[in-house]
């Protein structure tokens, strides 16, 4: 096991620079469309099924939704504006499908959504940062989920093809980082397997994520297909996936914890990076799900071979692992890796939510095993951050001293720094989140953001104490403390 002294080793005394990264190393903040724009029934945009979810009594902890959130579909000028004046020269971003086909078919471009994509792609290059667009973050239009299933039918696969080609060639002259998707596993999880995702499904959680993921994965190789053979060679863009890891440490030196370990991960990343490198999933997936885990036709395998130019890494945990013949967790997910995720012994130090243990050294080694495994890919650590509670009593200057956050940066940072010393081809880190937001299932109760979003007075935002450390890291750690407007 781990020992003690290097699991609770103490964050806030971490050193880190930006002179530990290669001068052209990007670095930027991270948001999504359903949990920032709001305007929800504005500029012709459709539902998704996050509209539809949210509004369902039950489904969100505090029962709010994101039809306002944080409005940066009115407010994303101040945002741009406060993004570059922090220093950040990245920021990634989704696409809201719906915004862009209402009824997500794809026969009728909403001119207004075009326009609204155009004007934040525009702000940003003004002032001097680079788009990196994600094309589906969770909020497919409803009416795909309503009418053919959603995620669950092959015919989805064409749907999401006409709705990238059609961002390729409305923005791509602009934008040269593209994500097709973001944590297909989460999508397929929780959306299909536990339910607690949009669009809520739990009903066949033995066979549904299952498909779920399936297509997800042919989606994002059709529009890899329509980017590479359409606009690659005149726009000059890269395209690649977004895939989510909590690193599995063994809980012993036991072979049976080392190898519910090496499942563990193997269910996270080999789930959707092994199609793409090795022309299957896991054989590991293979013999514990059976008939259950869709079949790749040829066809398939040569469309998903190699379709990445980069690999994005969402990371924010880890566990450590222990072998269980019968998992605590009920999710036939869960199950079929017969393994234990335990947390309370692992860290003492965690963020607001219960599974986000403080373990910066993890990064490392999740970034190291995608380099390893998959011959060493360019990699983006696309989403990485922690979360506080939200306290309605507090002060203002109480919740803009988020010193836990500023040590977790560092000690991610120094973490992410260290695989690049050890030859990892790491090209850039996106803060999660640029602001706080609606979080999901757990709605507003809490923030990930830099930026405090002050909910009762006007969402006026207000740079947290690690949006200024983020500054002065950026600047060689010579910026002044910024001023607010």
């Amino acid at each position: 096991m781990a020992s003690k002294e290097i699991i609770n080793a103490d964050i806030s005394k971490e050193v880190v620079s930006r002179n530990d990264f290669p001068p052209n190393f990007v670095f930027g903040v991270a948001t999504s469309a359903y949990q920032v724009e709001g305007a929800s029934k504005e500029g012709g945009r459709g539902d998704s099924i996050w509209d539809v979810f949210s509004h369902i009594e039950g489904k969100i902890i505090d029962k709010s939704n994101g039809d306002i959130a944080v409005d940066q579909y009115h407010l994303y000028k101040e945002d741009v504006s406060l993004m570059a004046k922090l220093g950040f020269r990245a920021y990634r971003f989704s696409v809201s499908w719906s915004r862009i086909f209402p009824d997500g078919l794809g026969t009728k471009i909403n001119e207004e959504g075009i326009t609204y994509y155009n004007n934040l792609i525009n702000a940003l290059l003004d002032n001097g940062m680079q788009p990196y667009i994600t094309l589906y973050h969770w909020d497919l239009p409803h009416n795909l989920h309503e009418s053919m299933g959603g995620w669950l039918t092959e015919k989805i696969v064409k749907y999401f093809a006409i709705y990238a080609e059609t961002c390729f060639a409305s923005f791509g002259d602009r934008v040269k980082h593209w994500i097709t998707i973001n944590e297909p596993l989460q999508t397929a999880i929780n959306g299909y397997g536990a339910g607690i995702f949009a669009p809520g499904r739990s009903e066949n959680s033995s066979i549904e994520p299952y498909l779920a993921a399936h297509y997800q994965l042919l989606a994002h190789a059709a529009a890899v297909s329509v980017y590479k053979k359409k606009f690659k060679a005149q726009q000059g863009g890269e395209i690649g996936l977004v895939v989510d890891c909590e690193w599995a440490e063994a809980f012993s030196d036991k072979m049976e914890d080392k190898d519910a370990a090496a499942r563990r991960l193997e269910f996270q990343l080999g789930w959707f990076l092994d199609p793409i490198y090795y022309g299957d999933y896991p054989e590991v997936m293979r013999e514990r799900l059976g008939d259950r885990l869709p079949k790749f036709s040829d066809e398939d395998k040569e469309l998903l071979r190699n379709s990445v130019d980069f690999v994005g890494l969402n990371h924010y945990t880890s566990r450590l692992i222990a072998h269980a013949t019968t998992s605590p967790e009920p999710n036939d997910f869960y199950q079929a890796q017969q393994m234990e995720r335990i947390g309370k012994t692992f860290s003492t130090y965690i963020a607001a939510s219960e599974w986000l243990y403080i373990v910066p050294w993890g990064i490392r080694k999740v970034i190291n095993y995608i380099a390893q495994r998959y011959h060493n890919p360019p990699i983006y650590v696309t989403e990485n951050g922690m979360d506080d509670e939200e306290d309605a009593t507090a002060l203002l200057h109480e919740v803009l001293d988020d010193k836990k956050r500023v040590g977790y940066f560092k000690g991610y940072l120094a973490a992410v720094a260290q695989s690049i010393k050890d030859g990892v081809d790491v090209r850039g880190y996106f803060a999660w989140s640029f602001v706080d937001n609606f979080e999901w299932c757990q709605g507003y109760t809490k923030r990930f953001g830099l930026v405090y979003v002050d909910y009762k007075n006007g969402l006026s935002r207000h740079p947290k104490s690690s949006a200024i450390w983020f500054s002065r890291f950026l600047k060689g750690d010579e910026g002044k403390s910024i001023k607010e407007d």
